[in-house]
């Protein structure tokens, strides 16, 4: 490229480190288009009560549709389902481990009533549902003022990718297994987008691409795309990539944590995979009654 790649990301040290990351990866210089978004102006605000997915995208993309730069750089999580005309996610490179972690506490180490930090509901319903008794208290900010509030709080929930990429490791109390918190979509993920026509940008960026990775997240979103991206409920998913097959585990809860249901797919599509999932999980395991509750 004639200049350095212009990378449009938040300001936080993980979203810096994340867009950092990607201009390794394809060996160039990057200019930072640093961005504030709704998510990071309204910390007061739980995360759900904003309409939960695009709240930290939105003023990102606007900098990559306007022109202000190349590329834009977020944690796949974030990102909603469908995405803005003209932007297309043009790499997903080699996704980190997608697991949530306590800081703080174990499970098992929590006391009865204990208090856990979360701003998801998704982690709340997945504990609350493994242990009825705890309480909750809402948490925003970057990672490391979640991190903070231990001790305030008996533990926090955070994911484990975020506390590795900031050299935050050894704050983990523990690893949550899949099967007492599933991920949210995408998560450990990062998510390169540019626009659709801009044929230099996406042949540069196709170097960062990791397949399975890729494979994964296509498998994760087509779930959330088919269930309803804008889902109020509690909903996570992670997928699998061996031998040519992916296979999904899709999980949807009540806000309470009391029903949790789950489902699983495979095959050699991730669309159609992801899709299939959402399927079974509403049709077969009686996800519509969840969803036709909150509705």
């Amino acid at each position: 490229m004639p200049g350095p790649l212009r990378v449009a990301t938040r300001g936080s040290a993980l979203a810096r480190w994340q867009a950092g990351r990607v201009a390794d990866l394809l060996g160039v210089d990057a200019e930072l288009v640093v961005v504030t978004t709704s998510g990071d102006r309204r910390t007061d605000v739980p995360i759900h009560a904003m309409g939960g997915t695009g709240v930290f995208v939105k003023e990102v993309e606007e900098a990559l549709l306007d022109g202000r730069a190349d590329v834009a750089v977020h944690s796949a999580k974030d990102l909603p389902s469908d995405l803005p005309d003209g932007l297309v996610l043009a790499a997903v490179p080699e996704r980190a481990d997608p697991r949530d972690v306590l800081v703080g506490r174990s499970l098992a180490d929590l006391p009865t009533g204990g208090r856990v930090g979360t701003g998801s509901v998704r982690r709340r319903a997945q504990l609350a549902h493994e242990r009825p008794d705890l309480t909750f208290g809402e948490l925003r900010g970057n990672v490391p003022t979640r991190v903070s509030r231990v001790g305030e709080l008996d533990a926090v929930v955070v994911a484990l990718a975020a506390l590795e990429r900031l050299g935050l490791r050894d704050r983990v109390a523990e690893v949550l297994p899949t099967a007492v918190m599933l991920p949210q979509v995408g998560q450990g993920a990062l998510a390169v987008e540019a626009r659709s026509e801009d044929e230099r940008v996406l042949e540069l960026v196709a170097r960062a691409d990791h397949g399975p990775s890729r494979v994964a997240v296509t498998a994760e979103r087509a779930f959330l795309a088919e269930l309803g991206g804008g889902c109020a409920l509690p909903c996570g998913a992670l997928a699998t990539v061996a031998g040519g097959e992916v296979s999904i585990e899709v999980l949807l809860a009540s806000l309470d944590g009391r029903l949790a249901l789950r489902a699983r797919a495979a095959g050699e599509d991730p669309a159609l995979v992801g899709r299939e999932a959402a399927r079974v999980l509403v049709e077969e395991h009686g996800g519509r009654l969840l969803l036709e509750g909150a509705g």
